[in-house]
């Protein structure tokens, strides 16, 4: 059995991290943003505008290159960018995402550096899901 730090460690030597202004930048170039933090999060924190938010509990399923729960907001060729509180959730799921065959990677230090680097952010504005609407189908955040 496995520690937590020891996974850490071991999906650290798998993903390629990003830095805050270094994510910004691979972006602005096309990767896709995924916010995979909770609702309740988001309206706490705020957003970065053009992420697509796919909460983590749903994460491998919106982004399984083959999967029919499939977001089509995210192409299957994309470079996916993965944002979470602080970039320790992120990290776990971008190592999974890869063992998908997904070009994942996340923001070291998560929102919070994102946000303290002085990156654009803005007020959340999630609304309820639809009675027919799945958790992460969503397009991109407003621009704010």
């Amino acid at each position: 059995m496995a520690t937590l730090g020891e996974l850490m460690d071991a999906a650290g030597r798998r993903v390629p991290r990003l830095d805050p202004h270094d994510a910004h930048e691979a972006v602005t170039a096309g990767a896709i943003l995924v916010d995979i933090r909770s609702v309740a999060t988001r309206a706490r924190d705020g957003i970065v505008p053009g992420a697509i938010h796919v909460n983590r509990t749903v994460l491998e399923w919106r982004l399984d290159p083959s999967g029919p729960w499939r977001t089509p907001h995210v192409p299957v060729e994309a470079r996916v960018v993965l944002l979470c509180d602080h970039g320790f959730s992120s990290l776990l799921s971008a190592a999974t995402l890869r063992e998908l065959g997904v070009d994942a990677t996340d923001v070291v230090g998560g929102f919070a550096a994102w946000q303290a680097s002085g990156l654009p952010c803005a007020p959340a504005a999630d609304r309820p899901l639809e009675a027919d609407e799945l958790q992460g189908m969503r397009g991109p955040d407003p621009a704010g």
